[in-house]
């Protein structure tokens, strides 16, 4: 034990200490942060107004047309050949030009710029037009507009489930999106360290490092030692993110409520009171580009985080110890980097099999198929978490996690009965059968 205990030290020290492992651990909860922290900032840091003339022949847009916060329309009364030529000389974004005719022929519209147009300007100019050419063809034909826009309703519905007898508030759209999330993290996160463990005994192995250090320790205990330092390497980085991400969001957030707060100051009189501040922030809040994260971030504080996170923390133990004890038997058999990709194939199948059927399982997360590759050890790390966000029944989450534990333990078995002969042989091509004959040699 003290040997499996010395080997795991050195290989979590040795990648704990590297440049990469930080740079990895510190730009992670930043980037993340940025997501989010960055359309805000563009908010606050605002545009400048630009303008847009418009030569309206139809009379019909005079009111349709609202100057915003990117964007302040003048009508013009000149003739449009006029117009083209003095847009290079005047400082304004684009013209536009309605014919008389905009109702029956609606593709005579035309926009004019200096530059390309953006496609966010042209949109809502397209969109502009298309409303009042629509209403003007309803109106001709007898039909009253106002009816129309006064029976136009949007339904959002308030979903809940009754988990347990209790009725609790239910986005499926969160739970999709954090189904996705989680198992794509977790087959990086295996795959990666599979990956390192794979190359780091091929490395050893070239070097005939390996032959001193088996003298010393069983090679069962040298696989279990890298198996456990590489995957405590990983725990580690993962807790960081989790305590960066959450100090950084933080900070982030005070910020740019302060922020909210000093720029609805400004827009309001001095005299304004902290009720009228408070209001305007509110406002400001559902109005700017933050309301949807907003909105997402307090949707997301109604899912069973501790739940989520256990089971995270188990999937990704239990689907590591999987698979990467499979890597380093893979990684024992060949010499060199270029061998082992051409073996590893196998071993990868079903971490891919696995993502192919997420897709499928966050869509019908209570289909059969759901339920078995959530279920198979071989798939049951990456579905099960996709499964997890949308609540799943205790007995088979049991389940699952008895046969992920019997997995393991099987696959850590195997692996070292290939990995005791494989470590030392050198100078031969191995084969699938090869390494099938070496689970049966006797010590």
């Amino acid at each position: 034990m003290n040997k499996i205990l010395l080997i795991l030290q050195r290989e979590y020290l040795t990648r704990v200490r590297k440049k990469s492992f930080w740079i990895t651990t510190l730009l992670t909860p930043i980037l993340i942060t940025a997501i989010y922290a960055i359309p805000a900032l563009l908010f606050f840091a605002g545009s400048d107004q630009k303008t847009v003339e418009i030569i309206d022949e139809s009379g019909l847009f005079q009111q349709r047309f609202k100057n915003g916060k990117d964007y302040q329309f003048a009508f013009k009364k000149t003739p449009l050949t006029k117009a083209k030529t003095d847009l290079k000389s005047s400082k304004v974004a684009a013209l536009v030009f309605i014919p008389r005719d905009i109702i029956d022929h609606p593709n005579g519209l035309q926009i004019f710029s200096e530059k390309n147009v953006s496609l966010s300007l042209e949109n809502d100019i397209e969109s502009i037009v298309q409303t009042e050419v629509r209403n003007q063809r309803l109106k001709r034909a007898g039909i009253d507009t106002q009816v129309i826009e006064d029976n136009r309703v949007n339904v959002n519905a308030e979903t809940y489930s009754l988990e347990e007898g209790e009725e609790k508030s239910s986005h499926a759209g969160v739970a999709m999106g954090l189904g996705y999330v989680v198992s794509i993290l977790l087959y990086f996160i295996v795959f990666i360290s599979g990956s390192q463990v794979m190359n780091g005994v091929i490395e050893e192995k070239s070097n005939r490092i390996v032959e001193v250090i088996v003298s010393s320790v069983r090679p069962s205990e040298l696989m279990l030692g890298k198996i456990l330092g590489v995957g405590l390497v990983g725990l580690t980085q993962f807790l960081l993110w989790i305590v960066l991400t959450v100090s950084i969001s933080s900070v982030t957030s005070t910020l740019l409520k302060s922020k909210l707060e000093a720029k609805a100051k400004t827009e309001l009189s001095s005299k304004a009171s902290q009720q009228q501040v408070e209001a305007a922030v509110k406002q400001m809040s559902e109005a700017g580009p933050g309301s949807k994260v907003m909105g997402l971030m307090d949707s997301m504080g109604t899912l069973p985080w501790v739940k989520i996170l256990s089971l995270f923390l188990f999937y990704y133990l239990g689907g590591y110890l999987f698979y990467s004890s499979l890597f380093a038997a893979v990684g024992s058999a060949v010499e060199s980097p270029q061998e082992g990709q051409q073996l590893i194939f196998p071993v990868t199948i079903p971490l891919i099999i696995s993502m192919m059927l997420m897709n499928f399982v966050v869509n019908e997360p209570d289909s059969k198929v759901a339920f078995w590759a959530s279920i198979i050890p071989f798939t049951s790390p990456i579905n099960m978490m996709a499964r997890v966000p949308f609540g799943v029944e205790w007995w088979e989450l049991g389940l699952s996690m008895v046969l992920l534990v019997v997995g393991f333990v099987f696959t850590t078995w195997l692996a070292s009965r290939i990995y005791r002969v494989g470590i030392l042989m050198y100078g031969k091509k191995v084969t699938l059968k090869e390494l099938s004959k070496w689970v049966f040699y006797k010590a």
